[in-house]
């Protein structure tokens, strides 16, 4: 079945000043966004949070599939079953599961395996891997690209909160099946991350770390 074709819609007819400047000025925005632990309570527009979702949609993904499932939560009775959830998850990674080389990575950061922002911060947002879709029929249909796909949706998302002047931070407990059972999702679908959103902490401090330098991130053929 041939593909049905549209017109591209129009690109910014910008110089090449204009171009540079604009890249310039995300990437000076971003490179503030950091891993936040200390969140405020008070709650924040909803609206601004489906719009970041909305642009995560917007992600390539391979076939065009879509393999993504975004589940925000702000429930409180609902925050602290994944809290438990994660910390029984996390008292057992730094316990013993956790390889000595991983702990000792995580050193600087200073993390342990206490979660309260899963509590405290206003939303989560839990990221799922659709591993195959269903048809109308209730068959399935292969998902292609699942986890790169994923991760370039969850990429944008961190983006859009961040433009929203939203305090992020990503949490992986493992293993995260858990995940699927309380927010009772189907069968197909894999968690990924929880994407932790809110207000930072007037008090919130973050470790002092360095990103690379672009010569040691990029090279130029």
């Amino acid at each position: 079945m041939p593909p049905v074709l549209v017109p591209l819609p129009s690109y910014p007819n910008l110089t090449d000043a204009e171009r540079i400047a604009r890249a310039e000025a995300f990437r000076d925005a971003i490179r503030s966004r950091r891993t936040v632990r200390d969140f405020a309570p008070a709650p924040v527009p909803m609206a601004a949070v489906r719009a970041a979702i909305e642009s995560a949609g917007s992600a390539p993904s391979g076939a065009n599939r879509q393999p993504w499932h975004f589940v925000v939560v702000t429930d409180a009775q609902t925050k602290r079953a994944i809290r438990e959830a994660a910390e029984e998850e996390e008292r057992a990674f730094y316990a013993g599961r956790a390889p000595k080389e991983w702990l000792e990575a995580l050193e600087p950061l200073g993390t342990d395996w206490r979660k309260p922002f899963l509590e405290t911060a206003p939303v989560l947002i839990v990221v799922f891997q659709e591993l195959w879709g269903r048809v109308p029929s209730g068959g399935r249909v292969k998902n292609y690209y699942v986890t790169e796909s994923v991760g370039i949706a969850t990429g944008l998302l961190l983006a859009g909160l961040h433009h929203a002047g939203f305090a992020t931070l990503t949490h992986t407990p493992s293993p995260m099946s858990f995940l699927r059972d309380i927010l009772k999702r189907p069968p197909n679908e894999k968690a990924a991350m929880i994407v932790v959103v809110g207000r930072a902490a007037l008090d919130a401090r973050v470790p002092a770390i360095a990103k690379k330098p672009l010569d040691a991130i990029a090279s130029f053929i």
